[in-house]
């Protein structure tokens, strides 16, 4: 089980990556695609083309993790949005493990503490 430490973000890349990139190539790919830090130590969110791949990418102390799943049937959701990313929360990324849908129709309100 992952378990994403307090305070980091998960960010999901919208556009289909090559799953032969590694730790150099999806750091690549965080910092000039998608804006952000590789070392930052938050996740980053990569999905192949036919969508039965995905792979994470997580900075720790010491250095870079990959974290990959590849499905024998089936297909990860189509997750949309504006840019070349979006964020997640770590119930929509489990979900999208899992295999639900997360087509929000209404997002109910909730509290969140401000820093």
């Amino acid at each position: 089980m992952l378990s994403l430490p307090a305070g980091r973000r998960i960010w999901l890349c919208l556009q289909a990556t090559d799953m032969r990139r590694s730790f150099d190539g999806l750091s690549v790919l965080v910092r000039n695609h998608l804006g952000e830090s590789p070392t930052s130590g938050h996740w980053f969110v990569f999905i192949n083309r036919r969508r039965t791949q995905i792979k994470l990418l997580a900075f720790e102390e010491g250095g870079y993790c990959v974290w990959s799943k590849r499905l024998e049937q089936g297909q990860f959701a189509l997750l949309t949005g504006e840019g070349s990313k979006r964020i997640l929360c770590h119930t929509e990324f489990l979900g999208l493990l899992e295999g639900i849908d997360l087509v929000v129709k209404k997002r109910r309100k909730r509290y969140k503490m401000v820093a």
